[in-house]
């Protein structure tokens, strides 16, 4: 996983679109059932050997929406299996054996802290 789409989001599928790896699902699709969009954390590979930084966060026109998550690694596994999602809830995997490549350069605390993808 690496990112995760919060409560701001407004559905407007500019990152679905982006997405090189479809990791992104709607509203419709996202299986804890909130009301935004979801980043299946078995998928994403933080646009690693895609482009220069991840392309939902670039394209998304909302604020802070996107932010950084755990890296989906085998040191991290415990986090994914635990409600560690939004509001306590876990989170939904199609393949919780995967190890996800991430950007070394994005720190552990900033991803606990989930700061923004994208720096203003």
């Amino acid at each position: 996983m690496a990112v995760i789409i919060g409560d701001t989001c407004i559905n407007c599928a500019a990152c679905i679109d982006e997405c090189p790896v479809e990791a992104i699902v709607d509203e419709d699709d996202n299986p804890t059932g909130e009301e935004y969009y979801y980043v299946y954390p078995d998928k994403c590979v933080e646009c690693v050997d895609h482009f220069d930084s991840p392309a939902c966060a670039e394209a998304c026109p909302t604020e802070g929406c996107i932010t950084w998550d755990m890296p989906f690694t085998a040191d991290h596994k415990e986090y994914f299996a635990g409600g560690n999602y939004i509001d306590g809830e876990n989170y939904v995997m199609e393949d919780a054996d995967l190890i996800m490549p991430t950007r070394d350069d994005i720190s552990l605390e900033d991803r606990a802290a989930r700061k923004n993808v994208v720096e203003d």
